[in-house]
């Protein structure tokens, strides 16, 4: 397994969406705080532009609360309400029961004090509803500050709870709740020291000695043992993250399943290890519970049999979220063998498209490339002088063509050899690709072999650190092979490899990090790869032998929307790479001098700056819809497209202003509000009253430069609703 490790595959029984099934207290039975059998008692807040209905359902005695929901304009939420009176104990969950008939959204489960001010929750996203009913658990340690004036503590008087339907997907359909419960849970603990016992010992070397924390000291099992395994007794029921199992050197398990269990009879397995490669491996197990854990061989018997040197019960912390857990995984490796934003580092990036497409990809400062939102990445790596050199090894400096064109570089100075990374983007809007070319370069008195490494990995450019909106980290890859020329990418996705590749190979996460195997100088040996956990890899390898002050490159063709067909195969790469960067750096260079900047030499970067803003301003705009970012602020705020069309119209770009007018104003609600910001989903209807007023601001500045009355008379009505909804917000106080 490699040095990282990956998302674990819970068995479906064992958790639900919103966490493990909470069970009761020995000190206390749970609260029941609703049974729905009146449901007069909950209110109905949708948010403008939702539609919403509460009716029970049921005979009496069996009925539940039905939630019938539409987004109407695309966003917004349906909040169901209800006044109680319940106080927290220290620690505790809240259950209730669920099923639906609806569209993938987010479910928040809201506490709010007497306040009616200070908001905790917990907000699951993307919820797929069960058809049948299914109990859903949220713990204590699950709930989080939101919002309000407290600024963050804990709750412990609760004066109402909401359950929230807010737009994911969107859509209509039904929910029905019952049996809303609360109940007290012991503390949790984490200080019981696990005790082991095996199918078997040999020579004194007995279970305990696997779970001592002592690496010198290990058990193994006896060679007759046809399915060797080793418990551990957690002293009582336990929640986990994960495992970290260190086998003795040439005696693992290549295929062994983690099970759980409450009585030590009847086991579960909840993780199952295929084609592991011994050393170290890290489980994740999110949200695991069990009071007996087993680690279970499924090999066939061996002749020297599986030894553990140490295993060790990971805190929940520890396996949370597929974030943290990879921050484990890349700190236990050597640093560069993870991108920076993988091992919790900070990192920089910048965005390359064409104007006004969907797809955008990502740069790294470290010359990874991202292939679309929340895509994989292509990482570089050389391999020179008998060792591996990564983004650690290098000075890496950044530039972008002519100091302001959006056609970034990355150099790496990693002495003899260089490495430089040029990215553009290719093609019209829909249908667009970049071009990553990777030149290499012999900077010695002396004839120089390398091999340039080019790692398909499962992860972001966009770090976890940014979560708003389009979580960055990790990006799944389950299935990875090459067909000539293409490696895909989970069969949609693909890298096209423009110049021909010495080899390919893949690996899955249970057999090893692709890093592992290019410090060794060589690629996986698969060529083909399914890896449940999302989380295979793999590498296109180049060989160069280079003469003193020698260079040479190659070429990769990233499909930002389909991969074209049939493949793109010039016969001279270099050539017809050079010709595509050219005809680039031409359409750009029309899009960004419309004005003329005239400042003294000594400040031409902020001119340079001015024009690269632009850039970015129209890659990260989608179609009509001018957008701050291409991740994290991939919506569009009126806030934020009325002050970049002022500046758009300064540098002589009143058509795409236009064009923003005219698919932003039919968002506007009947009222004459203005929603704060549209995305794919539509509207929002939350209150940001500055919205009104710069929808107002768009159209008079519009004006201002373009003198365009006929654009002002087609939304002079809107002009006037927005003005007439200010006025009634004036008048509510």
């Amino acid at each position: 397994m490699p040095r990282a490790a990956s998302p674990a595959s819970i068995a479906a029984g064992l958790l639900l969406a919103w966490g493990a099934v909470a069970r009761p207290s020995p000190a206390a039975g749970p609260v029941l705080v609703d049974d729905f059998e009146d449901v007069s008692r909950w209110s109905a807040h949708p948010a403008d532009g939702v539609e919403m209905k509460l009716s029970d359902d049921g005979a009496p005695g069996a009925r539940s609360l039905r939630i019938d929901f539409r987004f109407a304009r695309g966003g917004g939420y349906a909040v169901a309400r209800r006044a109680v009176d319940l106080t927290l104990p220290d620690n505790y969950a809240f259950s209730f029961r669920m099923r639906g008939e609806a569209p993938s959204n987010n479910i928040e489960f809201k506490l709010i004090d007497s306040t009616g001010e200070n908001v905790w929750w917990c907000n699951r996203r993307n919820v797929e509803f069960p058809r049948r009913w299914e109990t859903f658990a949220i713990k204590r340690r699950q709930i989080e500050f939101a919002w309000g004036p407290a600024g963050g503590g804990t709750i412990s008087r609760v004066a109402a709870i909401e359950i929230a339907i807010t737009a994911g997907s969107g859509g209509q359909g039904t929910v029905w709740l019952d049996q809303l419960e609360l109940r007290p849970l012991a503390p949790p603990r984490d200080d019981v020291a696990p005790v082991a016992r095996a199918s078997s010992s040999r020579q004194g070397h007995d279970a305990a000695l696997a779970a001592d924390c002592v690496s010198t000291t290990f058990w193994w099992s006896r060679p007759e043992d046809s399915k060797p395994w080793l418990e551990l007794d957690l002293g009582g029921d336990r929640e986990f993250g994960g495992l970290v199992l260190d086998w003795v050197a040439g005696r693992h398990a290549r295929h062994y399943a983690i099970q759980i269990s409450p009585d030590a009879r009847t086991w579960q397995a909840i993780r199952e290890v295929e084609d592991g490669d011994g050393g170290r491996d890290l489980i994740r197990l999110p949200e695991a519970e069990a009071r007996y854990l087993r680690l279970a061989s499924l090999d066939p018997p061996e002749p020297r049999g599986c030894a553990v040197a140490d295993i060790r019960v990971m805190p929940l912390a520890w396996g949370a979220t597929q974030e943290a857990f990879l921050r484990a995984v890349a700190s236990g490796a050597p640093r560069g063998a993870y991108p920076r934003g993988i091992a919790g580092e900070q990192t920089y990036w910048t965005v390359v498209g064409v104007d006004g497409d969907s797809q955008e990809g990502l740069v790294g400062e470290d010359g990874a490339v991202e292939v679309g939102k929340q895509g994989f990445s292509v990482e570089p790596f050389l391999f020179a002088g008998d060792r591996l050199w990564t983004w650690n090894d290098a000075r890496a400096e950044q530039s972008l063509e002519d100091g302001d064109l959006p056609i970034p570089t990355v150099r790496w100075a990693t002495a003899p050899i260089d490495l430089e990374v040029t990215v553009f983007a290719n093609g019209e809007r829909e249908a667009s690709s970049l071009v990553a070319r990777y030149r290499i370069s012999n900077r010695s008195d002396h004839r120089r072999t390398a091999m340039l490494f080019l790692a398909v990995r499962p992860y972001q450019v966009n770090p976890p650190s940014q979560f708003l909106n389009t979580p960055g980290g990790a990006s799944p890859i389950h299935d990875l092979w090459r067909e000539g020329r293409l490696v895909r990418v989970n069969g949609n996705r693909g890298v096209i490899a423009l110049s021909e590749p010495a080899t390919f190979g893949a690996t899955t996460f249970d057999a090893g990090d692709v890093s592992d195997y290019l410090r060794r100088g060589r690629v996986p040996p698969r060529a083909r790869v399914r890896d449940p956990l999302g989380s295979a890899s793999g590498a296109l390898a180049y060989d160069f032998d280079l003469a003193p002050g020698a260079s040479a490159e190659v070429s990769l063709l990233l499909p930002l929307h389909r991969i074209p067909s049939p493949l793109p195969m010039p016969a001279n790469p270099a050539r017809e790479v050079e010709a595509w960067r050219a005809r680039c750096a031409a359409g750009w260079r029309a899009l960004l001098d419309r004005v003329d900047i005239e400042l003294p030499p000594s400040a031409a970067a902020v001119a340079d700056a001015v024009r690269s803003q632009l850039a970015y301003i129209l890659i990260n705009r989608d179609g009509a819809a001018i957008q701050p970012g291409s991740r994290a602020y991939e919506r569009s705020w009126i806030r934020d497209g009325s002050l970049t069309s002022s500046a758009l119209l300064r540098m002589g770009h009143a058509e795409t202003v236009r064009e923003f007018i005219e698919w932003f104003a039919p968002y506007q609600y009947e009222n004459g509000k203005i929603p704060c910001c549209v995305d794919q989903r539509g509207a929002d209807p939350v209150p940001e009253h500055d919205s009104h007023g710069e929808f107002i601001f768009l159209v008079a500045e519009y004006h201002r430069y373009t003198g365009d009355r006929g654009l002002v008379e087609r939304f002079w009505p809107g002009v006037q609703r927005a003005a007439m909804f200010l006025d009634s917000l004036r008048q509510q106080r």
